[in-house]
């Protein structure tokens, strides 16, 4: 058995006992709308987040352990849907447009951290961004250097590289030098017995045609060679206990 499968495994037999059933009818045909944003997926409603109810669940188990050692674990960010998305593209395209940023560059700038509409594992339901919501923080808060060091979040972060794992949640973008793509983001935890399944699903589907037609703000500068990179890098360079 390859590793990653075998680390799946595991990781299904350590949270059997605290999830329900339905958590392991792991369905093989995921709606290509669902993996795109654009379907109408099961989700749980919880404080500040939407996920997939295994997800969902374990979130919770997750959430209750940090707290009696003092973190506050607080979503920011997690089911978004095509549209949410590509607000955000719109809105950061042109921004960087108006700062003189060429096309190309723009594109390139909003890759750094934000995905292109269709593209992004937050579509899924199985992805979240976490903050601990103790400290008193201002300005944005989704910032790498505010995990590490002195920063209102490391006590957080500590946490989680300590545990997240036994409750299924693995970080998506690591701090790995040799990685490419999205930058790191210390933030971003992925539910793999869930979401394992939602990349080898979305792996199937013709993402160049995919981008090539969905007219978005910039995409007639998605050229061959950049759509093979940013599948190559940004959806498929990530942390390797994540990949099918």
């Amino acid at each position: 058995m390859k590793r990653r499968k075998f680390t799946k495994a595991i990781l299904l037999g350590t949270i059997a006992q605290s999830l329900p059933l339905s958590a392991f009818n792991l369905s093989s045909n995921i709606s290509t709308n669902e993996l795109l944003g654009k379907g109408a997926p099961n989700l749980t409603e919880g404080s500040n987040y939407r996920l997939r109810p295994e997800a969902a669940t374990a979130f919770e188990k997750m959430k209750k352990a940090a707290l009696q050692e003092g973190i506050s674990l607080q979503v920011v960010s997690s089911y978004r849907n095509y549209a949410h998305q590509n607000r955000i593209w719109e809105r950061k395209y042109n921004r960087f447009r108006e700062s003189g940023l060429s096309p190309t560059s723009a594109i390139s700038k909003i890759i750094e951290y934000s995905t292109i509409p269709g593209t992004s594992r937050h579509h899924w339901g199985t992805d979240l961004d976490l903050i601990d919501g103790n400290p008193n923080v201002s300005g944005d808060v989704l910032v790498p250097s505010k995990f590490h060091g002195t920063g209102p979040f490391c006590e957080m972060k500590e946490w989680m590289e300590l545990h997240s794992e036994k409750f299924g949640f693995y970080l998506v973008y690591t701090d790995n030098t040799d990685r490419k793509g999205f930058n790191y983001e210390p933030w971003h935890y992925s539910y793999t017995p869930l979401s394992i399944d939602y990349l080898e699903a979305y792996q199937k589907l013709n993402v160049k045609e995919i981008l090539q037609e969905e007219k978005l703000l910039g995409s007639e500068f998605f050229k061959k060679e950049f759509i093979d990179a940013y599948i190559q890098d940004n959806i498929l360079d990530i942390n390797p206990q994540l990949l099918p």
